[in-house]
C-alpha cells in the first residue's frame, strides 16, 4: 500500500508540473513574478486553457489528497 502510495504521488505531481507549465503562456519573465502581461486588462479563460485550469485544481487537490492520506496511514 505504501509503495502504490508513492507511485501515484510521484505520478499524480509530474503531470501537475506539466500542466502548470502548459499553462505558462510567454508573457516573460516579469509575468512569471506577478508582472501584468497584458497592462492590466482582465480576460477570461475560454475553451482549452478553461479546462486545463479546472484540471490543474482537479490534480491539485488530488495531490494533497494522497499526500495526506500518506501521513495519516504511514506518518
Amino acid at each position: 500500500m505504501e509503495a502504490a502510495l508513492q507511485i501515484a504521488s510521484i505520478l499524480v505531481s509530474v503531470l501537475l508540473v506539466v500542466l502548470i507549465l502548459l499553462q505558462v503562456k510567454g508573457g516573460g519573465l516579469g509575468s512569471l513574478f506577478g508582472g501584468e502581461a497584458g497592462g492590466g486588462i482582465a480576460r477570461t479563460r475560454r475553451g482549452l486553457e478553461k479546462t486545463l485550469f479546472q484540471i490543474t485544481i482537479v490534480m491539485a487537490g488530488l495531490f494533497l489528497g494522497i499526500s495526506l492520506l500518506a501521513v495519516i496511514a504511514f506518518g
